[in-house]
């Protein structure tokens, strides 16, 4: 069946042509004043944009070759993971909750550990049971025990019949987010970037295992605009490449094991150009670290919908906010997505 092409049957309509159409439409009003609006962050967006403003960037086009950001070269089909997180207070609960919502269609599971003393190999066992891991993407959170968390996944994963080489996921270790969150780390700082560095090392034998989490959501959970938690961001993916390769990790392999995990607010078009310009800081950053001829690793990146701007007063709203913000992080181009529930601000359960 042959397709018909109805774009093609218009002509092409120069930027010119738009800019007089708006401007009769106008009626002699200024076209700055009426038609363009200023963001939080103090940048002027105009009510259009063509291919032509794209050349100004110094990046390319999207969908070219020579496109520094992934977006639309490496992730054609923009395929995204659903994920969910699970409080594991009891392993047997946990269990039960995330085969019931792998059913449903979740693909990314993340088991937020209440007590790190309860990291051990026949909780684990429990904690995945009927779990294949070649299937989903599986993530941890614990504060500690990451190298035992580690060494028991290794340990589990050929049980569920999965090849190391396909587990895919992460231990989301963050001292600096810690460092953040609580003015303080329970070991000294130097102390944390070598654990830090032998849990990255001893990671190799899973490619798509990722040790390192940047959670920039902590940022904009605290009042940050789109400008500083990118830069926060950036500036702590910097500090982890930095005391990684120090201790003698490849840039390139280091690189490959940090995920950022980034919140998504509520300004619907910003938020999406905010991933979009994550991907290409990050690759320009990466430009400076791995050597020439070595192939950059794409920015994985983890969303997560925004805290801040929840009502505990009309929570049935708060779903209407987590749609658009939803929406900004796959059209961003997030590989994987949380949307928190709409009564998360004073649920009593957590995540």
């Amino acid at each position: 069946m042959k397709e018909d092409r109805l774009f093609e049957q218009f002509p092409p309509v120069e930027t010119g042509e738009w800019l007089e159409r708006i401007r009769a439409d106008l009626k002699g009003e200024d076209f700055h004043g009426k038609m363009v609006w200023k963001t939080d962050e103090g940048f002027d967006v105009k009510p259009f944009y063509r291919t032509e403003d794209l050349k100004s960037l110094g990046y390319g086009i999207p969908g070219k070759s020579d496109f520094i950001c992934p977006v639309l070269t490496e992730k054609r089909d923009n395929n995204w993971l659903v994920r969910q997180d699970i409080l594991v207070r009891n392993c047997e609960a946990a269990n039960r909750k995330a085969l019931d919502i792998l059913m449903r269609g979740v693909g990314s599971i993340g088991f937020v550990i209440d007590d790190s003393g309860t990291v051990n190999l026949e909780n684990f066992r429990i904690l995945l049971r009927g779990i294949h891991l070649g299937s989903i993407e599986l993530n941890i959170r614990c504060r500690g025990m990451a190298r035992e968390i580690l060494g028991i996944i290794a340990q589990l994963a050929p049980d569920s019949g999965t090849n190391l080489t396909l587990v895919r996921g992460a231990i989301e270790a963050d001292p600096l987010g810690i460092l953040m969150v609580d003015g303080t780390l329970c070991i000294p700082a130097e102390e944390g970037f070598d654990y830090l560095a032998s849990l990255t090392e001893a990671s190799s034998g899973l490619p798509f295992f990722r040790t390192i989490n940047v959670g920039a959501y902590i940022f904009q959970n605290a009042g940050a605009d789109i400008v500083r938690e990118l830069a926060f961001a950036v500036s702590m993916g910097c500090e982890y490449l930095s005391q990684l390769t120090a201790r003698g990790l490849a840039a390139e392999y280091a690189a490959s094991k940090i995920r950022f995990g980034f919140g998504s607010g509520s300004a619907y078009f910003p938020e999406i150009a905010k991933l979009r310009a994550a991907r290409c800081l990050w690759s320009a950053v990466l430009d400076r670290f791995v050597p020439e001829g070595s192939d950059i690793p794409a920015m994985d990146i983890h969303c997560i919908t925004g805290r801040w701007n929840k009502t505990l007063f009309d929570p049935c709203v708060n779903m209407l906010r987590t749609q658009t913000e939803a929406m900004s992080a796959v059209l961003g181009g997030a590989d994987s997505l949380t949307v928190e529930p709409y009564d998360i601000v004073f649920r009593k359960d957590g995540p």
